[in-house]
């Protein structure tokens, strides 16, 4: 907290709190799913989402907690279940639709952080790249070789430069300069392998070493992006 009087860290204590907060929160769930599934015509989901980043970045303990958590999920006598939204839905096919208003978690609670006059000069390039994406799937529906690594990387350039952290970063004022950098560097990617599939000109030297240097997503498929009709989901 915000205060001088700071202690040395104990990672057993650490453990053990985060072991037992797991507990904590799991006797909960089965308390609220008892309670609510009286008031239904179904089994209760419990939706927990959370910042992939808290656990390990600004929560030590939080990959102590995961794994406590599902070792005392399998454990314990219960009647809860691990199930995704997909999977609920599945077999609870008619369930009722709600929309959530917009919102997040930066200041003042929308979306200004991430698109205002410092940044908002990133979104019309994206765009314009979600765009030639998706008129690369349809002209190349089913590659194989080198334009298959050549339009998966295509992909990864594209996810890289809508990472929320660049917009955020800019806004906040911290490290400017490397936000911006990274984000027209992904985007001068994209439009050079767009231009290079356009031409038929792909270097496979440059192309490996851009795979060297932005290898997330190992297993990604550009086809992803292909163009659905309205009212069909993937």
């Amino acid at each position: 907290g915000d205060t001088d009087k700071k202690e040395l860290y104990d990672p057993e204590k650490g453990t053990a709190q985060a072991r037992k907060d797991a507990g904590t929160f799991l006797q909960n769930r089965i308390r609220q799913c008892e309670t609510i599934s009286a008031l239904m015509d179904r089994p209760p989901l419990i939706v927990a989402p959370f910042d992939a980043e808290l656990f390990g970045h600004w929560w030590f303990e939080g990959p102590q907690f995961l794994d406590a958590l599902f070792r005392e999920f399998h454990s314990t006598e219960h009647q809860l279940a691990q199930v995704t939204p997909g999977e609920y839905l599945h077999v609870w096919p008619h369930s009722q639709v709600t929309r959530p208003a917009f919102s997040s978690w930066g200041d003042k609670g929308y979306g200004q952080v991430w698109l205002d006059g410092s940044n908002d000069w990133i979104y019309r390039h994206t765009h314009k790249m979600v765009e030639r994406m998706a008129e690369l799937v349809d002209r190349f529906p089913d590659e194989k070789g080198l334009k298959l690594r050549t339009l998966n990387q295509a992909a990864r350039e594209l996810l890289l430069s809508q990472a929320s952290d660049w917009p955020f970063i800019i806004k906040t004022g911290t490290t400017v300069l490397y936000a911006e950098r990274r984000v027209k560097n992904h985007i001068s990617n994209f439009n050079r392998i767009y231009e290079s599939l356009c031409r038929n000109t792909v270097k496979t030297e440059w192309l490996t070493k851009l795979e060297k240097r932005n290898n997330i997503f190992k297993d990604i498929d550009y086809r992803a992006f292909r163009r659905r009709e309205p009212g069909i989901s993937a």
